[in-house]
């Protein structure tokens, strides 16, 4: 129960900022309550006016059923005004949480990212913020009409007899035992399902993304065989979840039938001695079971609560999740760089047992062109991760300018790089879109330029509209060739002082690769430039070729140097060009 205490007082501080709402809620949830409780005390005054057969007083009558009218009118308006204030003060506080999560991925660090399927990340902005919603406005609309009825109906009902009463307020309890005792359980099993939601919506999310791969190696069995096992959890949590919140109503039902058997017999005898009369027993059994009510909705609120709960301490846990490094407060911004990179003493791993690269040291000239090539896994991508500071070194440091890019603002170190990877990423939208993100406010011209120096200009020009034409996520129907066209243009259209490209041509035909690859020459005059590459005849022209394995450079010079010395890099040569 600590951690249901601690998710809910986070979520009280989320409803702290809409305290008008709450407020205006409560007190027409009030306003209802009383009005409701009032209607009995007419309705018995009607009965008592019936008398007999020629012993109606229907003046009387009909000046009550007139208050009653203008009663319920304003119960309706008071319910109505009620329900907005709940829906906007969830929603907003449901915007907020998504808002601040949607933050939170976005400086959460690289590693988080990796650690974590897609899937399951979205599933807790999207599903358990969507459950969460739905136990918040069930909570607002009922509980607190649910209470201020109790507490309404028990004041009347003193007033009435005590006596009564005293019946109704003994029996009570039994009802609290019995849905508390339920809500332990229930948390937990929702919370598990919660879990196994998760781990569907991420798998869903992978097969889908990569349902070719998945054909492609006839993978379908073990996949629905994997699916199966994720929905075969899910539904035993949802059942068990569903089975203790779903007797809760039934057993709160049957302690308040016997507190309702309790008034009725005990109002009967009362009425037979006098006591009251039989308006007033009409009017007692009225409250007994508007009394009864909430706590079977109650209740239902309470199993809804330990769903909305549950969702709620999973996107908590991502919204305070540990941020990348924060930035420092003196910060500086980069400008003017010339393209000086000096990296000295690196080391950096991606699990501590694991040590990647060591003592890796690098001195980079402006407009220095440099290739990296090296076997899989030797570290090359890495290197470009901490250059960009996607991830930040373990030990030594590296500089840009002079300046320790720990000791700079991320955006403007990025800013000052332009970065082609072998991974496309597109998003939806126009090709015009995709092409100026980094760089919004240009002219058509400079568009069409920069387009036209990556040879993307012409399949551009043969799409239905042009460079209006709507892609979906990830490029849609274009093929992977045009989608790296497209990321290539994105870094033209900048030019930043600094180039990285990751396999940058690695999808692209060889006609239109050795076109490429010379608007690159052009492109990268004048400018500091890491060139990673498998296919060796890319990076021939490479200032210096940086030869990398498990983490360390084990030679270095330009292609003609490192050929003649018939090392590791010249075997990897030979090797791709073997006759």
């Amino acid at each position: 129960m600590t951690g249901q205490r601690k998710t809910l007082g986070k979520v009280l501080r989320y409803i702290k900022k809409y305290w008008f709402y709450l407020a205006v809620s409560i007190v027409m949830a009030s306003v209802t309550v009383a009005l409701t409780l009032y209607l009995p005390i007419l309705t018995g005054r009607v009965i008592d006016l019936v008398i007999g057969v020629g012993q109606v007083d229907f003046a009387g009558v009909f000046r009550i059923l007139r208050q009653m009218a203008v009663i319920i009118a304003l119960t309706a308006a008071a319910q109505w005004i009620m329900n907005v204030c709940n829906n906007k003060m969830t929603y907003r506080i449901v915007q907020d949480i998504r808002n601040e999560a949607f933050q939170r991925i976005e400086i959460l660090p690289l590693k988080y990212i990796d650690a974590h399927s897609y899937g399951e990340v979205v599933s807790r902005v999207i599903a358990d913020v969507d459950q969460f919603a739905d136990g918040l406005l069930m909570g607002f609309t009922q509980f607190f009409t649910g209470v201020i009825t109790i507490l309404g109906t028990l004041g009347f009902m003193l007033s009435v007899n005590v006596a009564i009463t005293g019946v109704v307020v003994l029996v009570t309890p039994l009802s609290f035992f019995v849905a508390g005792f339920i809500a332990k359980k229930t948390f937990a099993m929702f919370k598990l399902q919660s879990e196994a939601r998760g781990e569907q919506t991420a798998l869903i999310e992978e097969m889908i993304g990569n349902q070719k791969v998945v054909q492609a190696f006839s993978h379908e069995d073990e996949a629905l065989e994997e699916f199966d096992e994720i929905n075969g959890r899910l539904q035993d949590c949802s059942l068990r979840a569903i089975f203790f919140s779903s007797i809760t109503n039934p057993s709160t039902r049957f302690v308040n039938n016997l507190v309702y058997a309790g008034v009725a017999v005990t109002g009967a005898v009362y009425a037979i001695r006098g006591g009251i009369s039989v308006g007033q027993l009409s009017c007692f059994l009225t409250y007994a079971n508007q009394y009864t009510k909430p706590f079977n909705e109650i209740s239902g609120v309470v199993t809804e609560l330990q769903n909305a709960l549950a969702c709620a301490a999973r996107i908590f846990d991502l919204i305070e999740e540990e941020p990348q490094v924060p930035e420092r407060a003196d910060a500086k911004v980069l400008h003017d760089v010339e393209g000086r990179v000096d990296l000295s003493h690196v080391a950096f791993s991606y699990v501590p047992e694991k040590q990647l690269i060591t003592d890796f040291n690098l001195s980079v000239q402006p407009g220095q062109r440099v290739a990296i090539v090296g076997p899989t896994g030797c570290g090359k991508t890495t290197v470009i991760n901490l250059l960009m500071r996607f991830y930040d070194v373990n030990e030594g440091k590296i500089c840009v300018d002079g300046a320790d890019i720990r000791e700079v603002t991320r955006k403007s170190l990025r800013a000052n790089y332009g970065m082609v990877l072998q991974e496309t990423w597109l998003k939806a939208g126009t090709i015009r879109d995709n092409i100026v993100m980094g760089k919004p406010n240009v002219t058509e011209e400079e568009i069409i330029a920069a387009a036209k120096a990556s040879h993307a200009h012409s399949f551009i020009k043969r799409l239905p509209q042009g460079y209006d034409t709507l892609i979906g996520e990830d490029g849609g129907s274009l093929s992977q060739g045009q989608k790296q066209l497209l990321c290539i243009t994105r870094v033209m259209l900048c030019l930043p002082p600094m180039l990285i490209l990751d396999e940058a041509t690695s999808s692209i035909d060889t006609r239109t690769e050795i076109r490429i690859q010379k608007a690159f020459a052009t492109m990268m005059q004048g400018r500091t430039s890491f060139i990673v590459a498998h296919r060796l005849s890319t990076i021939r022209e490479a200032d210096v070729i940086l030869v990398m394995k498990d983490g360390n450079i084990i030679e270095q010079g330009n292609h003609e140097t490192l050929l003649a010395k018939k090392g590791f890099y010249a075997n990897l040569y030979e090797s791709q060009f073997a006759s």
